[in-house]
Order: C-alpha cells, then sequence, then structure tokens
C-alpha cells in the first residue's frame, strides 16, 4: 500500500471506531459523567469539606485531575477491549487481517478510536467539574501531553486484553481485578506523602501514579514523584506495550485458530 492508501485505511478506522461509540452515547459518554459527578458531591464536596486541604490545595481542587485521569484511562481502556473483541467474535478482524493493510495500521486505528473516547470522556469530565470549582491549568503543554499518552497507552492495553480474550467476560477481568484497585491505589484520593514509608515504596509500583501525578502536576503544580521520570516510564510503557500488542497481532494471537 502507498501512503495515500494507508491514510486512508487509518482515517477509515478512526472514523467508524469513533462513530461506534458516538452512536450508543448513552452506553459509552453520559454513565461517565454521572458517576463522575456523584465522586464530585460526595468526595469533594461533602468528604472533602471534612478534609480541607491537600498539598496546599483545597480537597476539590486535589482530587479534580485525579478524577480527569480516571475517567480517560477507564474509558480509553474499554472502549477498545470490546471494539476490537466484538470484531473478532463476528470474526470481521479476519477480513482485516488478509487485506493488504498493514498491521500496525489496524492497532493504530483501534488506538485511535479509544484515545478518541477516553479524551471526549475527559473533556465531558472537565466541563462538569467547572459545577464544582474553578480550573487553573500551570502547565496547559505538559497536562494535554500527558492525557494523550495516558489514553494511548491504555487503549493498547485494551488492545492486548481483546486478542488474549476468548470469551466477552475476559474483557472485564483486567478492569475490574487489576484496573480498578491500581487506579483507586494511584493518588486520586489522596497524596502519597500521608502514607508510610513503607507503603510509599509500595505506591511506586504502581504506574497510575505516575500519570495522575503529572497530570496533577500540569494543574496545580504539585507532584509525589519526579516529573521526568513519570514521563519516560509513560513513553516507555507505551513502547513496549506497542511492540508486544503488534508482535501478537502479527502473529494472529487470540485470531488464527
Amino acid at each position: 500500500m502507498n501512503p495515500r492508501q494507508i491514510a486512508i485505511a487509518l482515517w477509515t478506522l478512526v472514523v467508524k471506531e469513533i462513530k461506534r461509540f458516538t452512536r450508543i452515547w448513552p452506553q459509552t459518554l453520559l454513565p461517565p459523567s454521572i458517576t463522575m459527578t456523584m465522586y464530585f458531591i460526595i468526595f469533594g464536596n461533602l468528604i472533602g469539606s471534612r478534609i480541607g486541604e491537600m498539598d496546599g490545595y483545597s480537597y476539590m481542587d486535589f482530587i479534580v485531575p485525579g478524577l480527569i485521569m480516571m475517567s480517560v484511562i477507564t474509558n480509553s481502556y474499554s472502549n477498545v477491549a470490546s471494539s476490537f473483541f466484538s470484531n473478532k467474535f463476528q470474526r470481521s478482524v479476519e477480513e482485516m487481517m488478509v487485506s493488504p493493510m498493514p498491521s500496525w495500521v489496524i492497532l493504530s486505528g483501534f488506538v485511535l478510536g479509544g484515545m478518541a473516547r477516553g479524551l471526549g470522556v475527559g473533556l465531558i469530565v472537565t466541563i462538569v467539574s467547572l459545577f464544582f470549582t474553578r480550573i487553573s491549568v500551570a502547565h496547559p503543554l505538559l497536562t494535554l501531553l500527558v492525557v494523550v499518552l495516558t489514553a494511548a497507552l491504555f487503549a493498547i492495553g485494551g488492545f492486548i486484553n481483546a486478542l488474549l480474550g476468548k470469551k466477552f467476560d475476559d474483557i472485564s477481568i483486567v478492569p475490574t481485578f487489576i484496573l480498578t484497585p491500581l487506579t483507586y491505589l494511584g493518588g486520586v484520593f489522596y497524596s502519597i506523602s500521608l502514607l508510610p514509608e513503607f507503603w510509599q515504596g509500595v505506591s511506586m509500583l504502581n504506574p497510575i501514579l505516575y500519570m495522575v501525578n503529572v497530570f496533577r502536576y500540569g494543574f496545580l503544580g504539585v507532584s509525589d514523584i519526579p516529573v521526568g521520570w513519570a514521563l519516560a516510564a509513560i513513553l516507555a510503557f507505551i513502547a513496549v506495550l506497542f511492540t508486544i500488542a503488534l508482535r501478537m497481532l502479527e502473529r494472529g494471537q487470540g485470531i488464527r485458530s
């Protein structure tokens, strides 16, 4: 395929993915906004008023970046996992595999579609947060960079989950038993400086902690870990997972029986 054909194929896949989740927006875009509204009311207003400040900021201001990032992570991941697995289940992915389209284009198309949903939901949650607090962004470019990288990372993770899944229940195991606990323990609702030294060290093994902290630094200018390390870790995770996903797809793992 020449570059123009590759561009058309990639664009087609991305548009298809975007149309898929926007067509069923009551299932894909509305629930996260309602869920996050509950978080803002319960944790931000009711509990936050008793907690007071965290790292020099009101508790509401402190948790807003974490809640936005949490919505981006879960929706980027779940969009690709459910979409690609549905294509695999319906065997429509086999048509793409036998086409002249390179494997990296297939992978990139689904990942970009997942990123679109994750970033879209993140924007919705950001707008919702404006009803509860005023948002100031200390480092706009860094904030945009880290949210895009995070959406890409978890979209790739969702793709790998879909490749390995053999039934629909399999694509819910990782979000339920791994992704959700890591998100809640990733510094969304607290600063790890409050933890004992041992648990601070354990928390450093959680990759989501790095993303939440860099994103919070972009908003508030405070972070529990060095921003440079965090960005390097995110980029390394993306490179490793993209390579793994691409090789799995090229071998037809989870697709060819």
